[in-house]
């Protein structure tokens, strides 16, 4: 069992992305979706959950964050198409 995830937001297939960090992901998706987090994801309208990856701890999903971060955006966008191809939201299917 996880107890963080590293996840990425988008608003279309090869849109503008959004990575984050959090310890409850069906949660946090969902504030994302519901747009009540003022912030980048709201003003850009990111919705859809295309990636994520669960850590052991909190500390490792944040440094995987901070590495991410400094990727080039061809780098994060192979990792969402190897991943998820279509960019299809996953959100639903982390209800099941």
């Amino acid at each position: 069992m996880f107890s963080a995830w590293l996840y990425i937001m988008s608003n279309r297939p090869n849109g503008t992305i959004y990575i984050g960090v959090t310890t409850r992901l069906v949660e946090r998706v969902g504030e994302h979706k519901e747009g009540v987090v003022p912030g980048f994801t709201k003003r850009y309208g990111l919705k859809c959950l295309v990636y994520y990856e669960g850590h052991d701890s909190i500390e490792a999903a944040i440094q995987r964050e901070k590495t991410m971060k400094t990727w080039r955006r061809a780098w994060k966008v192979r990792l969402i198409n190897e991943f998820n191809p279509s960019w299809d939201d996953l959100h639903d299917s982390l209800m099941q």
